[in-house]
């Protein structure tokens, strides 16, 4: 390919996204996110690819999309350049079922219902060949305003091109692109309409390579691969205990499964952001109990109620241990303020995971560095779309445009 695909990147987080472009040959030119240490991760990613320094600079602007002049700093980087893809996901609280149940209002009055306009007034500002729109399962039932908001977004986005509303199939799930998690997102496709492109292709060519536990379950495995597991994912990092770790560490491992082969590519012997959260005993002691013996919270609770701090009726599933032998639960943003959906299986360890297990389940490669405070490294891990599942997507869309 003689010119490069070119990207535009919104509400980018961390990178996810584009880390998937990247690796499929795309150059991104802009990226834009409310978040400064997201914006000092991409940065650091940018120079890995070996973006320019002049690049770098221009093409992240950390701001608010409802600015103006965040507007115009990304119209300074684009010029009259032609886009090919625009790729974004609108922060998802208020189209989130738990965010819903979370608020009194059900999250009627939250601004952030609406930050799709700001995607969507950059879309037919460049009107980009294609782009791709990525939100929680959520936004398929969300009533922001009494009506529901689906149906809005599409018409929004069939004034200049071709969209799929079918549910079934924008509904994606990451665990069949080779990502170690269950994970369902609603993924947005639009073709511009002077194209002769049907977006129906390009989601039947985003090839899922594995099958899910629920397929398994149904006997629907077919001839491709078994689920990925968390096992899989992270079983070769080095033991920790809690308050235990450094963010730049020396790792060598001999053998590899084929997702570490991906993650640890070229031999490499650096391992980023594996610290491990401090915890007090009752907490270590609870996660030892849970872990070792595969519990929830009311089995714990029956036998050493002393661990007990919440009602385990209402609160079953507020400390979860992570399955080895499954694919990981969704990785949630909430990580950041405590890790106790994240209990690592194996007891002996006794805590909950660090940003690096999380970020290998995500299918963050090793070499991908998270920039700020471990709090806000949380954040951008869960945060992101996972690279392998947007990586799928790019190599489809490549093939049509």
């Amino acid at each position: 390919m003689s010119k490069k695909l070119t990207a535009i990147d919104l509400f980018s987080g961390c990178g996810g996204f584009s880390e998937g472009f990247y690796s499929e040959g795309f150059e991104t030119l802009v990226h834009v996110d409310i978040d400064a240490p997201c914006c000092e991760t991409i940065k650091e990613r940018m120079s890995y690819y070996k973006y320019s320094k002049k690049s770098i600079q221009e093409g992240v602007i950390c701001g608010d999309l409802t600015d103006k002049n965040v507007h115009n700093e990304i119209e300074n980087v684009i010029k009259k350049k032609q886009i090919d893809v625009l790729v974004g996901g609108p922060p998802c609280q208020a189209f989130s079922s738990v965010g819903r149940a979370q608020d009194p209002n059900s999250m009627r009055n939250d601004p952030r219902n609406y930050l799709f306009k700001s995607y969507m007034e950059i879309l037919e500002k460049y009107m980009p060949k294609v782009f791709v729109f990525e939100n929680v399962s959520g936004l398929l039932s969300a009533k922001p305003s009494g009506n529901f908001i689906f149906p809005e977004i599409i018409a929004d986005m069939s004034r200049h091109y071709n969209v799929c509303d079918e549910k079934e199939t924008v509904l994606l799930n990451s665990v069949h692109y080779g990502v170690p998690q269950v994970r369902k997102r609603v993924i947005l496709i639009g073709v511009r309409k002077d194209l002769d492109i049907n977006v129906k292709d390009i989601y039947n060519a985003i090839e899922k390579t594995h099958y899910s536990p629920e397929m398994e379950v149904k006997g629907e495995v077919s001839s491709l691969k078994k689920y990925l597991t968390v096992k899989d994912a992270i079983f070769d990092l080095p033991n920790l205990q809690a308050g235990e770790g450094d963010e730049e560490v020396f790792h060598k491992i001999e053998k590899k499964n084929n997702y570490l082969k991906i993650m640890r590519p070229n031999g490499s012997t650096q391992l980023f952001n594996h610290v491990a959260r401090k915890h007090n005993e009752l907490d270590r002691e609870r996660y030892k109990l849970l872990s070792k013996n595969n519990w929830q919270l009311k089995e714990l609770a029956e036998v050493r109620p002393d661990l007990i701090h919440h009602d385990p009726k209402h609160f079953g599933n507020r400390y979860t241990v992570q399955t080895a032998n499954k694919p990981g639960r969704t990785v949630v943003a909430h990580l950041y303020k405590d890790g106790n959906l994240f209990i690592h299986p194996d007891s002996k360890q006794s805590r909950t995971f660090t940003v690096r297990e999380a970020a290998r389940i995500q299918s963050f490669p090793d070499d991908f560095k998270f920039v700020g405070s471990r709090t806000n490294q949380f954040k951008q891990v869960g945060n992101a779309v996972p690279p392998l599942m947007a990586k799928q997507i790019a190599k489809a869309i490549k093939k049509f445009i």
